[in-house]
């Protein structure tokens, strides 16, 4: 296609240009200004993404791509912002509109996360994609890869509550010492999920069905070899996919395992274990999943593992001041749409020497367990107020005004915990991992399965750097 063969000569010309910054200028950084944003993905959790830029007040909105202009969620936005043009294709998309794009907001189904910021980084675009950012270890790699090689490009995973009351609190409390010596993590997340009630002995994928005419499935497919259409595979339902999605942790694990993933200095992990796997079969996720990953000891802390659980009858062990675990307004509902009792409610347990630390998931703060944390309240750190939502955050990076929190360099490692952990949970199996080589050690499949299948026919330009 032309906009294959523009992306592999703008790939070029960007390179070079990267040597001599100033040929490369969007314009921004100038007090009042807007970020000329394309979005790609207008529907469901995409629509979301569009409303919630627009509310910041920094966009100028010059183009909307969706592989399926008909959908009654991607009609919702289309009402709502009439005059912006529209295409179906984000490659026909790049190379009309390419001049006048500064910036790319990418909220599309995990598995297309990768090719569409490939390309728009290597064509200059700052690129706000969603979590988890990739499918694949190797997918989360070579977008770090290209992140590093393009360094005035601002890159922000879609994890919101990193911009949050949690982001803030667990940062003051780390400085302040009173988050230190942490040895264990639990995170659950036990609300129903997409896939609960499918038939886990299946066979094969669900039979082929009639593609709707505004939907372009092919598009769709992108990078991974195409199945027949079937309504399972799109509209949230593709999350229930080892083929296309992540799963419970890729979906919740972002909003949950952030903060402490990035303050305790986790990286990657030494090991994975899989300790429960209810339901297992080669197609969709577990009925219910409990893992267990390892992280080596790091400079001044202790190693630490972080325990996860998923599956409505699959709680975590608490302590017993526990209490319930209330809803923060700002976390949406399950999939089902359900407010779950209290104590199913998603968060994490964090355990160190001294003190035990309970919270929720997105921007939901930490309480502190038992008579220690009644000591000690009185001396706990003063938190201060995010200055910016996620959203704006990104924008006014863009505009050169702030830092992204949540960037490539601290996203993509975080996004490789969920990708082994999946890995595991699809093969059933205990890994280990070489934090140095960034190898499996112990499992040749496995190991393999860190690059992932071959890209299907026609997508192969993506991967690389």
């Amino acid at each position: 296609m032309n906009s294959r063969r523009t992306f592999l000569k703008n790939t070029s010309l960007f390179s070079a240009a990267m040597a001599f910054p100033n040929i490369l200028t969007h314009g921004l950084g100038t007090a009042g200004e807007k970020v000329n944003l394309a979005c790609i993905g207008i529907g469901n959790q995409g629509g979301v993404d569009v409303l919630a830029h627009a509310k910041t007040g920094l966009v100028n909105f010059v183009a909307f791509c969706d592989v399926d202009m008909g959908a009654p969620q991607t009609l919702e936005v289309l009402k709502k912002f009439p005059d912006v043009p529209r295409f179906q294709d984000f490659r026909k998309m790049f190379d009309a509109m390419g001049n006048q794009i500064d910036a790319v907001s990418i909220g599309v189904p995990d598995h297309s996360h990768f090719p569409i910021t490939m390309m728009a980084l290597a064509l200059g675009k700052h690129v706000y994609v969603e979590k988890p950012m990739a499918r694949t270890f190797q997918e989360v790699e070579l977008m770090m890869a290209a992140a590093k090689k393009y360094p005035k490009l601002v890159t922000q995973m879609g994890n919101q509550g990193h911009s949050e009351a949690n982001y803030f609190q667990f940062k003051a409390f780390k400085e302040a010492g009173i988050i230190k010596d942490v040895t264990a993590m639990t995170a659950h997340m036990n609300s129903a999920r997409r896939w609960h009630g499918w038939d886990t002995k299946m066979t094969k994928f669900p039979n082929a069905e009639e593609i709707p005419s505004t939907l372009d499935w092919d598009i769709w497919n992108g990078v991974v070899q195409k199945h027949d259409y079937n309504k399972d595979f799109i509209n949230g339902q593709w999350r229930c996919w080892f083929d296309y999605g992540l799963g419970a942790l890729g979906d919740w694990g972002a909003h949950i395992m952030d903060t402490a993933h990035e303050f305790l200095d986790l990286g990657l992990p030494t090991e994975v274990n899989m300790l429960k796997a209810e339901g297992h079969n080669p197609f969709f996720y577990p009925l219910s999943t409990t893992l267990l990953f390892k992280f080596p000891a790091r400079k001044d802390m202790p190693a630490m593992d972080i325990t996860w659980y998923d599956g409505i009858n699959n709680i975590p062990p608490v302590p017993a001041d526990y209490g319930v675990n209330e809803l923060d307004p700002n976390i949406p509902p399950a999939s089902n749409g359900k407010i779950q009792p209290a104590k199913l409610n998603p968060g994490k347990i964090i355990y160190s020497k001294d003190l035990t630390f309970k919270g929720g998931s997105h921007g939901s703060t930490l309480s502190i367990l038992g008579e220690k944390g009644k000591e000690i309240a009185s001396r706990l750190p003063e938190v201060p107020k995010s200055p910016s939502n996620h959203y704006a955050n990104y924008l006014k990076s863009c505009l050169g005004q702030e830092t992204t929190r949540s960037p490539f360099a601290i996203a993509g490692p975080l996004s490789q915990v969920f990708t082994l952990g999946v890995m595991a949970q699809r093969l059933n199996t205990k890994l280990l991992f070489d934090r140095q080589t960034k190898q499996i050690t112990n499992n040749k499949m496995a190991n393999q399965m860190l690059v992932g299948p071959a890209p299907r026919k026609g997508w192969e330009q993506y991967y690389k750097v």
